[in-house]
């Protein structure tokens, strides 16, 4: 399984004025797992440029449970799910002290081929060799 975590500290910037975090930081907060988990793996997004790809996200999907608040500790979870045809992770936030489930969270991303603009219908090889992974048939 590949999965990254990232442990952020709530900086007073990123909260409105009842200490809780403005809901748009939760997609700053996993981005920054995502690219956490990808690095993992050495696909980040400078090796998908250079190898010929872009990768959009096409949906992105989240789940509020709880809020976070000011100087809490929470944990971001980025977890590969799907590599054959996109990519899809999950995610989890959770208060690192009392381990609540604070939001919920996935995304897709699709394989674009940078000269044609033209996105692909199966990953490519160059992911599956970095995830050590054989192509289904």
């Amino acid at each position: 399984m590949h999965q990254a975590k990232l442990n952020i500290n709530v900086p007073f910037f990123d909260v409105d004025a009842m200490h809780v975090v403005w809901h748009g930081h939760y997609v700053k907060y996993i981005e920054m797992t995502r690219s956490e988990l990808l690095r993992l793996f050495d696909y980040d997004y400078p090796t998908m440029r250079a190898n010929g790809h872009i990768w959009p996200i096409v949906d992105l999907r989240l789940k509020y449970v709880a809020s976070a608040i000011y100087g809490q500790e929470i944990e971001v979870t980025a977890t590969l799910v799907e590599w054959e045809h996109r990519l899809r992770i999950d995610y989890i936030i959770r208060c690192c002290v009392t381990r609540k489930v604070l939001t919920k969270a996935t995304s897709i991303q699709v394989a674009v081929d940078i000269k044609t603009q033209e996105m692909l219908f199966e990953s490519p090889d160059i992911l599956l060799k970095k995830l050590g992974v054989e192509r289904c048939t």
